[in-house]
C-alpha cells in the first residue's frame, strides 16, 4: 500500500482489529496487508491461516472492542493515524516494524516534520540536564522537531527545551497515561503545544517490556539520535542501536570516564558515533536531511504465492527452526522454496503462536 492514502473509517476499524488480534505484530500485519490487499480481507482469512499453522481456534479482536478504543481516544482528544496516511511520520513509515497505527494527542502535523531524537540518563547530572535542554532548543530553532520518551532526566529536559519549537513524546503506555507521574505538568504542556503518541491502547500502564518497543519508535521517527549521558547498559543505548539498524545518524556527548553516566556515550563515540558538543555539531551531520524524504511506496502484492503443498512447506520450515533465532534468509536458502512460500508458512506459524519473530529478521521456534 502506498503512502499518503487516507483510510475509510470502516477500514481504519479493520486495521485496529487486525493489529490488536492475537499474534499479529507490525511485520505480520504488513505481510497480511500485502497478501490480501486490505485489513478487512485479512481479518476474514485469519482463522484459516492460524488453523493451517496448527492452532485450532483463533478469535480476532472484536469490532465492539475496537469501536470502544476509538471512542475512548476521541474522548481525550486523540485519534488514530495509520501508516499509509499523510500525517504518519514519514521516516517511520518506511520501516518493516513500524506500528500500523499510532494514537496521537496534540499537534499531529508535527510528526511530518524532520525529527531528531534526544535520549539519555534518568538520573542525569545538572550539567547534563542543562545541556540537553539547550541542545533541544538549538535543534528546534533550526527546524527540527525533538522526539523523546518523556522519561525523567534527559528526556524531560529535551522536551522542555523544545516545547516552543515542536516536541513529540513517545509513550510506553497508553497515550492517556502519564509516566512517571512527576511529569504530569510536562505531559499537559506537550499535549497542548506538541504531540504525545503511542501504539498501545489507551489506559495501558507502561511495563518494562514496553520500553524497547517505545524506543524503536523514537529511533524510527528521527533522522538521527543524540545521546546525552547514558550508562553502558541502558535504554538509551538500545535506542542508539535501533537507530544504527535503521541507518540513522547517532550523536553522543562525551563525558568523564569517571562518571558511570558517561560511559555509554563514550563507548558510542569509540564505536563511531559523531561527537556532539553543540547544536551546530548535530546540524552539520543532519544538514542533508533538513527536508524530509517522502515515504517510499509499498506495492500492494495481493497475488497468491506460488502453488506448493501447504503441509509440505510448513513441515520443511519447521524442520529448519529451533529455539535459537535463525535468519529468515537462511531458512529460505536451506528449504529450497520460493521466498513467498516460506514467508507464508512463517506467517501461519506465527499466527498459531508457534514461532516468534526477533530483530534482524530472525525467527525462533516457541517451545510448547
Amino acid at each position: 500500500m502506498s503512502a499518503a492514502q487516507p483510510l475509510s473509517e470502516a477500514e481504519r476499524l479493520a486495521w485496529l482489529r487486525l493489529i490488536r488480534s492475537d499474534n499479529v505484530g507490525p511485520v505480520i500485519f504488513g505481510q497480511l496487508l500485502q497478501r490480501f490487499g486490505s485489513a478487512t480481507e485479512a481479518l476474514a482469512a485469519l482463522p484459516d491461516l492460524a488453523r493451517r499453522g496448527g492452532r485450532r481456534t483463533f478469535r480476532a479482536f472484536s469490532a465492539d472492542s475496537a469501536e470502544e478504543e476509538i471512542e475512548r481516544l476521541h474522548e481525550i482528544g486523540a485519534r488514530l493515524v495509520a501508516r499509509c496516511e499523510p500525517d504518519y511520520p514519514p521516516a517511520l513509515a518506511v520501516l518493516d516494524d513500524a506500528p500500523p497505527l499510532l494514537a496521537v494527542r496534540g499537534r499531529v502535523e508535527l510528526m511530518a516534520r524532520p525529527c531528531l531524537a534526544i535520549v539519555g540518563a534518568r538520573n542525569a547530572s545538572a550539567n547534563g540536564l542543562r545541556l540537553a535542554r539547550d541542545l533541544a532548543s538549538g535543534i528546534g530553532q533550526a527546524g527540527f522537531v525533538v522526539v523523546s520518551g518523556m522519561a525523567r532526566g534527559i528526556d524531560a529536559a529535551a522536551h522542555r527545551g523544545s516545547l516552543a519549537t515542536g516536541t513529540v513524546a513517545v509513550l510506553g503506555g497508553g497515550v492517556d497515561v502519564v509516566y512517571p507521574p512527576e511529569n504530569a505538568a510536562l505531559y499537559d504542556e506537550i499535549a497542548d503545544k506538541g504531540a504525545a503518541v503511542s501504539e498501545m491502547p489507551p489506559g495501558i500502564q507502561p511495563q518494562a517490556r514496553h520500553f524497547p518497543q517505545r524506543n524503536r519508535i523514537v529511533a524510527g521517527m528521527a533522522r538521527g539520535v543524540l545521546v546525552v549521558e547514558a550508562a553502558l547498559k541502558s535504554g538509551s543505548l538500545i535506542t542508539a542501536r535501533r537507530a544504527l539498524d535503521y541507518g540513522r545518524e547517532v550523536f553522543a556527548v562525551p563525558g568523564s570516564p569517571l562518571d558511570p553516566r558517561c560511559r555509554g556515550c563514550n563507548a558510542l563515540i569509540r564505536d563511531g558515533a559523531t561527537l556532539a558538543e553543540t547544536a551546530e555539531d548535530i546540524l552539520e551531520g543532519l544538514h542533508a536531511q533538513l527536508t524530509p524524504e517522502p515515504a517510499a511506496e509499498r506495492p500492494a502484492e495481493t497475488a497468491e504465492p506460488p502453488d506448493f503443498p501447504v503441509e509440505s512447506a510448513l513441515a520443511a520450515v519447521l524442520e529448519k527452526l529451533s529455539p535459537t533465532p535463525t535468519p529468515v534468509d537462511e531458512i529460505i536458502r536451506q528449504c529450497h522454496l520460493p521466498p513467498s512460500v516460506v514467508h507464508m508458512a512463517l506467517l501461519e506459524l506465527e499466527l498459531a503462536g508457534r514461532v516468534s519473530r526477533h530483530s534482524g529478521n530472525t525467527v525462533s521456534l516457541i517451545n510448547q
